[in-house]
């Protein structure tokens, strides 16, 4: 998924680059709150406020997200698809997600229904995002799919199985965790604001530690941490 969105400029900010970058990587690497966030940083001696966090992380997140999804390699032809429920406001949302078939998250979008149109306007945008027709995509029963399939991608191939989407349903769960320490979602454009940036964010830094050796995984997490520095410009601030 390609994304072009500029960097926005750390000038006239009273915080140097590294503080910036590791708040925002605090807040959407791990469950914490922004008052969790400063607690942690006022341990290391940087006094900055929750609210300046807050909008540090509104301002750099999907930067970031956006910089780290330009990394990553083309995402994979079979696509999964799936949505859940999530409670904003004592309202029912859904939250649609695509994985390819690595478990890489290709797209999200909060909405307020799962009817054929919600599939459609879900559709429209990953294929936006993503720039290529899949060769599968593989869904549960929910008819909306069917109505999206059709009409946008009849040429693909459609695998309708409850079975086959564990992928897509177990990529939901760092979501779930994480709306739990949140309490709530304020508003879906919160949601989103929010889903979009952390599904950029986090799964950089969750390489499957289970499949790999102490060493390969030091290894796997040094280059990423690499990869962070460079996204968020840190080597060409302090060059400075």
């Amino acid at each position: 998924m390609r994304r072009d969105n500029p960097m926005p400029s750390y000038k006239g900010h009273r915080y140097p680059v590294e503080i910036i970058n590791h708040c925002v990587w605090l807040y959407f690497r791990f469950p914490l709150s922004f008052r969790e966030v400063e607690e942690l940083m006022l341990e290391r001696g940087v006094v900055v406020s929750y609210e300046t966090i807050r909008r540090r992380c509104a301002k750099f997140g999907q930067a970031y997200a956006n910089q780290l999804n330009r990394r990553r390699a083309r995402p994979g032809d079979k696509w999964h698809l799936d949505e859940v429920f999530i409670r904003i406001n004592g309202r029912q949302h859904y939250l649609w997600r695509a994985v390819d078939q690595d478990g890489n998250v290709l797209d999200v979008l909060v909405q307020s229904r799962r009817n054929g149109n919600a599939a459609k306007r879900f559709f429209r945008k990953l294929l936006k995002g993503a720039e290529y027709v899949p060769r599968v995509i593989i869904t549960d029963k929910l008819t909306s799919y069917g109505v999206a399939h059709r009409e946008l991608m009849p040429s693909v191939e459609d695998r309708r199985s409850k079975y086959l989407n564990n992928r897509a349903e177990n990529s939901h769960q760092p979501t779930k965790q994480r709306e739990r320490a949140m309490k709530r979602f304020t508003s879906p454009g919160h949601a989103q604001r929010f889903l979009s940036a952390f599904s950029g964010i986090s799964p950089h830094f969750r390489p499957g530690r289970h499949r790999l050796t102490a060493l390969k995984w030091r290894t796997e997490m040094a280059d990423r941490f690499a990869v962070w520095q460079e996204v968020t410009a840190t080597d060409a601030a302090a060059s400075k």
